[in-house]
């Protein structure tokens, strides 16, 4: 009788053992993500979309639903966090013994340089959840290739160029005015009174200049016409006297 009470006390304890050991294991689900196979050097373009395909597979007897796929950015060498990465939710149904691939995207804004990147995913049986890493390895962040025919860069440039010549004509037109320009005055004859001396003159200060050398030069010339005439009329009286000589003689 006492060793059938034994054994029933024994069996009762592994029975007990073996449930709570059951409930204690995880479900079997393995993970594995990568890059494309473009993407040989697991480059992470800042700006730009960063895709890797996560590998999922139930190999548990259980029916599990995939909740999410979750990571981070971590020093390469002291594991120190340096971002977390945005959770995507999926709710994806995972059935016992089935195997699926899902793209996981993300954006990178980060300092250029190598990073160990952290990616996990959390998956329910229930109301249970647990969580399964998926990647775990250096990457390296690096800046978008500049092209000139970006048209981003080309309008970005143009309006720094414009608020820059804007500054700069502004900043010209306060410190460097332009010089206005100045009107000459028109000559004009002096108002006054022109007194006449006794001999019939006049005095000569106040006549302006340029109509006293208009004066001069129309004397010159009056001068030289006058002395024509009188040359002419000289030798037409000297032709006359000439004939009138040889008139005499025959």
């Amino acid at each position: 009788m006492r060793y059938t009470a034994f054994l029933g006390v024994g069996f009762s304890l592994a029975s007990l053992f073996s449930a709570v050991a059951a409930d204690s294991t995880d479900p079997k689900v393995v993970a594995t993500a990568a890059f494309p196979e473009e993407n040989t050097f697991n480059h992470l373009v800042n700006g730009q979309k960063n895709t890797l395909t996560v590998t999922i597979e139930n190999k548990s007897g259980l029916n599990v639903t995939l909740l999410n796929i979750a990571g981070s950015l971590t020093h390469p060498d002291t594991n120190a966090l340096l971002k977390n990465i945005t959770a995507l939710k999926y709710g994806v149904p995972l059935l016992e013994k089935s195997k699926v691939q899902v793209p996981y995207n993300f954006y990178s804004e980060f300092r250029p340089g190598d990073h160990r990147l952290n990616l996990w995913l959390q998956h329910s049986v229930g109301d249970k959840v647990y969580t399964v890493d998926v990647f775990e390895s250096v990457v390296t962040v690096v800046e978008p290739p500049v092209s000139i025919f970006d048209l981003k860069m080309l309008a970005t440039y143009l309006i720094l160029l414009g608020l820059f010549g804007g500054a700069g004509y502004y900043t010209y037109i306060t410190l460097a005015p332009p010089k206005k320009k100045s009107k000459v005055p028109t000559p004009s004859a002096p108002v006054g009174t022109v007194t006449a001396t006794g001999a019939g003159g006049y005095q000569e200060e106040w006549i302006p200049e340029h109509h006293l050398k208009k004066s001069k030069s129309a004397k010159k010339a009056g001068g030289v016409t006058s002395g024509t005439s009188a040359d002419e009329f000289s030798g037409a009286e000297l032709s006359g006297t000439e004939g009138r000589r040889r008139k005499g003689k025959k």
